[in-house]
């Protein structure tokens, strides 16, 4: 899809709202992962918005157990409510929607997992899964025509193992309007 927002104003709304309305602290490479599942921001944009924000005070870090977790403050949450309308509508939401899913199969502890094998006809097996306390919750394999094609599945299926799961289990279960949402 490519960035949508690459103004720096903009990436700090889009960061603050999302902050906001997960409500409670996150690390920091929680806060990258949850903004790049959108590609509406590039990371380095990110990264560059959110020193600034942790500077003038719109986020800020409290630490607990070694790690780090960032907060929006009240200043923060009042930028995000009411600069809100100066980005797109609808992306907003969007990032929300899928930092929440993110989150959720995160807190859950699912691991996973995606491997490429070389078949002996030249082929190449793409093997994903999905473990969740130790237990295999989803395993899918694919036989594709090249490496290349291979690596391609292997790739987007790491950036978005969510979506992957959720989609399978929409089409298995006869829930093809998933395709359509």
């Amino acid at each position: 899809m490519g960035a949508l927002i690459r103004d720096k104003v903009k990436v700090k709304i889009f960061v603050l709202y999302l902050m906001e309305n997960i409500k409670y602290p996150l690390d920091f490479i929680t806060i990258n992962d949850i903004v790049m599942q959108t590609d509406y921001v590039m990371y380095l944009d990110f990264a560059e918005a959110f020193n600034e924000m942790l500077d003038a005070v719109l986020i800020e870090k409290s630490e607990e157990g070694g790690v780090d977790y960032y907060f929006a403050t009240e200043k923060g949450r009042c930028v995000a409510a009411e600069l809100k309308s100066e980005v797109k509508e609808g992306l907003l939401d969007k990032a929300l929607e899928a930092g929440l899913k993110y989150l959720s199969f995160k807190k859950r502890g699912i691991t996973v997992r995606c491997s490429v094998e070389k078949n002996h006809d030249g082929t190449y097996q793409v093997v994903c899964s999905f473990t969740e306390n130790k237990n295999t919750i989803f395993t899918q394999s694919l036989t594709v025509d090249s490496l290349e094609r291979a690596r391609k599945m292997q790739e987007n299926f790491y950036e978005r193992p969510e979506t992957v799961y959720k989609g399978v289990l929409a089409l298995m279960s006869g829930n093809v309007n998933y395709l359509f949402a």
